[in-house]
């Protein structure tokens, strides 16, 4: 019935863009190129140092590899659109690319959080049950576990979808974002999308709360595992357990305050989007490389 009482005629949407300053867009757009640029090769070069290292066979590297996969994908997702919108003032996307960018990205992100379990789980195991470690942790578990990651960031980012494909956008059209999302396409529905966002808030709120409470617990549990350990054991897994827990905060904090914040546009909501959308998967590269540099717990 909505659908009918407001005709579906809006094919291209407006993305305003991180800032509407024209110096600021140059510098902007050196900026964010840079780190694209860096951010998928320092991902891709890691993926594949693994994969071609007979060294790194560990199952944490194997899981570094998808990681750092995810997040090369993670990163071109949007990040190309905004650099060219930057360079060429022209901020058009059709909203059939909006709800396929919108899919993607939650794909790729709740494939990613799944991940940072996995990876948790790995380290409790390799520190907690050292002895039974290779036992547990085969490369057919492996692989079944990574094939879960892609199908609950299937999962999430269907259930997402199903939220926005039907319905009505009749115009206004403007998005004043430089990324298609929830919040920001919810306003633009041509219909009372107060209660939708409450339960969009509440699916992806909850998960990457519920989430971090699993990683905070499985930190707990793996340093009070240390007191029977020497200490050089306990420089190792603190040394492992560090650098995944320097990953998952840029992660889980800017991703609970945006949708813990309901429907309501708050003026941070760009500088959070840009911290954990482009930043994050930046940064993480370096901190996995110095941290396990020399490290070798497994």
């Amino acid at each position: 019935m909505d659908s009918l009482a407001h005709p579906n005629n809006v094919t291209e949407l407006i993305l305003l863009g991180p800032t509407q300053n024209p110096q600021l867009q140059k510098i902007l757009f050196i900026v964010f190129l840079f780190i694209f640029l860096f951010t998928v090769l320092a991902n891709l070069l890691i993926a594949i140092t693994i994969s071609l290292s007979s060294t790194l066979s560990a199952p944490r590297y194997f899981f570094l590899t998808c990681l750092s996969f995810i997040h090369a994908l993670y990163t071109s997702v949007t990040t190309p659109k905004m650099i060219m919108d930057l360079l060429y003032q022209r901020r058009i996307i059709s909203l059939a690319s909006c709800l396929s960018q919108l899919f993607v990205e939650h794909f790729l992100g709740g494939s990613e959080i799944i991940l940072l379990i996995v990876m948790a789980y790995d380290h409790y195991v390799a520190i907690c049950k050292a002895h039974h470690y290779v036992t547990i942790m085969r490369q057919g578990l492996c692989r079944l576990l990574v094939l879960v990651v892609w199908i609950g960031g299937v999962l999430h980012a269907t259930l997402q979808i199903l939220f926005m494909v039907n319905l009505p956008f009749c115009g206004p059209n403007v998005i004043d974002h430089f990324m298609c999302d929830l919040f920001p396409l919810l306003k633009l529905a041509c219909r009372d999308t107060y209660r939708l966002g409450m339960v969009v808030a509440a699916n992806s709120g909850a998960m990457c709360l519920l989430i971090f409470s699993m990683l905070l617990t499985s930190y707990k549990v793996i340093l009070s595992s240390l007191k029977s350990h020497g200490s050089e054991g306990q420089r190792k897994a603190l040394s492992t357990c560090g650098s995944h827990f320097i990953v998952v905060v840029p992660i889980f904090v800017p991703c609970i305050f945006t949708y813990m914040s309901l429907v309501v546009t708050l003026p941070v909501d760009k500088l959070v989007t840009v911290f954990f959308a482009i930043l994050t998967p930046m940064f993480n590269p370096v901190i996995y490389t110095v941290r396990h540099k020399g490290e070798n717990c497994h």
